[in-house]
């Protein structure tokens, strides 16, 4: 049975974005890294959660602000696709961010040095995402059926989100942790924030070092998680990999925001579930059933923001004793 022409092909990404606007995007984000390298550099200190809180609304308004560019030059269909991609993949970095917070503990990471780890993971966090973005378009425009794969995909995530909780706190026994110490000899103790250091005439890496490692692995898994949600809303590589690398550049910051107010969301990962659910089911459904972008956009919107403010108000007791730390 072939599939209507109109909504099979309406998502197909179209080849006009331009090199140089691809080129002017990556000196855009080099330049933004960059910047906030030096100024972290020169404050030398752990951020506090009022200068987290900076960063993380600055980035906000960067991306927001190409989100703009984005409607202005590609069209309003772009800038909204654009705009309900950052805000699932910003929201799934949120609850990614939980896990940082388990594997920074279990290896007593310094804050200082948590920084160094986050840099480098977002960095790799680029390369990754932007491989598995054009690698899974190139296979949706090859095989079409792979979308309805992608959204039962996403909806047994969803059910995993629901009825499983968080990892354990405990992460001894964490494949990615036992391979890492089979093959590369790691010190005991941390070497200030040296990923490897020379001791008895033999290079070693640090616990900084195994630590990046478990977070560039546990992201590798975040994102054929999230990667599959943003084939839901367009397949324009452009939209769909500045979506997304525009959510990853403020996870820092927003790590070092949310790892204060982590006991509060406790609503936010039954939000995600249903948010998967929700575009796994337009996924599926889209060649027969196509919904309006608004629609889509609206609907992500609504059940974010119920969760959140059902989870602060609940624990605003919580958020009353934090601040008077």
């Amino acid at each position: 049975m072939r599939l209507p022409r109109a909504s099979r092909y309406e998502n197909l990404p179209a080849v006009t974005t331009s090199i140089w606007f691809w080129i002017a995007f990556h000196i855009g984000v080099l330049i933004a890294i960059g910047i906030d390298l030096i100024t972290f550099k020169r404050r030398d200190r752990e951020l506090s959660m009022r200068a987290a809180a900076q960063r993380t609304v600055l980035w906000v308004v960067v991306s927001l602000g190409f989100n703009a560019l984005v409607w202005r030059l590609k069209g309003p269909h772009h800038g909204v696709d654009f705009f309900t991609g950052y805000l699932i993949e910003y929201s799934l970095s949120v609850d990614n961010i939980f896990v940082f917070v388990l594997i920074f503990a279990h290896f007593r990471v310094p804050p200082l040095a948590q920084h160094r780890v986050l840099v480098w993971g977002v960095l790799g966090a680029l390369i990754m995402r932007g491989i598995m973005i054009v690698c899974g378009i190139a296979l949706v425009q090859r095989f079409h059926f792979v979308l309805y794969l992608f959204g039962l995909f996403l909806l047994l995530t969803a059910l995993r989100m629901l009825f499983r909780k968080h990892p354990p706190r405990e992460l001894a026994e964490n494949w990615a942790i036992r391979m890492c110490r089979r093959i590369f000899p790691v010190t005991r103790e941390f070497h200030d924030v040296h990923f490897k250091v020379r001791l008895d005439g033999r290079w070693m890496l640090t616990p900084l070092a195994l630590t990046m490692i478990v977070i560039e692995l546990t992201d590798l898994l975040f994102a054929v998680d999230s990667i599959p949600a943003v084939f839901a809303i367009t397949r324009d590589p452009f939209i769909a990999y500045t979506s997304n690398i525009c959510a990853v550049l403020g996870l820092r910051s927003l790590y070092f925001l949310v790892a204060r107010l982590m006991d509060r969301f406790i609503y936010l990962r039954t939000g995600l579930a249903l948010v998967l659910a929700f575009v796994g089911i337009k996924m599926i459904v889209a060649d027969y059933f196509p919904l309006p972008r608004a629609l889509s956009l609206g609907v992500i919107a609504l059940i974010l923001a119920v969760t959140i403010a059902i989870s602060m108000i609940i624990t605003q007791n919580r958020g009353a004793g934090d601040s008077r730390k």
